[in-house]
């Protein structure tokens, strides 16, 4: 189904904390917060408070700073923690528990009747407080199917604002995510959450089948970080929305990722990968003849984000054997050099020839063409 109105979870100080490298302090998690607020994030999700007393204090101090988002925490489903949540001045709830058979064998050992149980105890409380609940399984990919819907009606029924999915592993498959989510869709009136882990590298393209399976919320971190591979990273997921129609992403402040990805990569300690989304350091980057040829005519023969939109811009790369006289053409005339096209043609070759016999840079390239005047186009006049 076309993908309707939906809100982006933010967990960069709940799931991102949870990254090898995280260890955010106060003052990194509030510049945090109120970058992803500018930026235009509907939730942002803290790690729950009864975490760490350092923890608990973080949650009030993001809850008080007067977001334009929602500010939620992420507890087990206690009683206790849910008290704790209370206290810091959150606007809603997250609540989890394992239901696949390994968890509930090897975490909590619960089962479902118990869990159901658990949950009611747990949700009941927190809407008698007036705050926003989601009820989520975790690991629902590995769980009984015909389980987790008799739990989402069960809370349904209190009701929960929204009910999570999580493959929290990794391993689900779109058409999995797509298939589950439309079930779910269909055993219950409230919202649906996804909450999907890059392990086998499916996170993004899963929590976009959520959406199109009428899940109205999805997770992520900046530049996915996590759990082990993480989550599905905000950058990633307004690329894929944004390709498919940009109107989805324009409440965003797009220019805003490489901000709040180069804040993140500092603080983690971690390189923005070559190919990460839309921030990249090749991400707009074209190199063979035909594509810059065409890339040149018109960007959206290969371009399925325009970089201007991020902030960013393209860059033509056309120093190496593969490059083609169009693109020489183009760097002829940045120089105001006055080149014919036969000559162009020529001295592309040279380059190429060149290329192959060493690496060659800019300067390089520079330098033919400007020799090429001289030596070639003066001597003919």
């Amino acid at each position: 189904m076309p993908i309707q109105d939906f809100n982006i979870i933010e967990s960069t100080l709940r799931e991102g904390e949870q990254f090898v490298g995280a260890n955010f302090s106060t003052e990194q998690k509030i510049q945090i917060a109120q970058a992803l607020d500018e930026f235009g994030i509907e939730y942002i999700e803290l790690t729950s408070p009864a975490a760490s007393p350092q923890s608990f204090k973080d949650c009030c101090t993001i809850a008080t700073l007067g977001l334009r988002a929602k500010v939620v925490t992420h507890i087990r489903c206690l009683r206790s923690d849910a008290e704790l949540a209370v206290q810091t001045g959150v606007q809603g709830i997250d609540i989890v528990i394992g239901t696949s058979s390994l968890l509930r064998q090897f975490s909590h050992g619960k089962d479902i009747p118990t869990i159901i149980r658990m949950a009611k105890e747990v949700i009941s409380y927190i809407k008698d407080q007036g705050l926003e609940v989601r009820f989520s399984t975790e690991d629902s990919f590995r769980s009984e199917l015909e389980d987790i819907l008799t739990i989402y009606q069960e809370v349904d029924a209190l009701g929960v604002d929204r009910v999570g999915i999580a493959d929290t592993v990794g391993i689900a498959t779109p058409l999995q995510v797509y298939d589950v989510v439309s079930r779910v869709r269909e055993a219950v009136s409230c919202d649906i959450e996804f909450h999907g882990h890059n392990d086998s590298g499916c996170a993004i393209a899963n929590a976009y089948c959520a959406l199109e399976a009428g899940a109205t919320h999805v997770d992520t971190s900046i530049l996915g970080i996590g759990e082990r591979n993480g989550i599905a990273p905000l950058g990633g997921m307004i690329a894929r929305l944004y390709a498919i129609d940009r109107s989805l992403v324009t409440k965003y402040k797009l220019p805003m990722i490489r901000q709040l990805d180069n804040m993140v990569a500092e603080m983690v300690g971690v390189d923005i990968p070559f190919n990460n989304y839309i921030t990249g350091i090749t991400a707009f980057t074209h190199k063979a003849g035909v594509h810059a040829k065409a890339v040149l005519n018109k960007p959206e023969t290969y371009e399925i984000l325009n970089p201007h939109d991020f902030g960013m811009t393209r860059y033509i790369s056309i120093a190496h054997r593969l490059t083609g006289w169009n693109a020489i053409k183009a760097r002829a005339q940045q120089l105001n050099l006055d080149i014919p096209e036969e000559e162009l043609k020529a001295a592309t070759a040279h380059i190429k020839r060149l290329a192959d016999e060493k690496p060659i840079g800019l300067d390089d390239v520079d330098a033919v063409l400007r020799n090429w005047i001289s030596e070639h186009i003066d001597r003919n006049e």
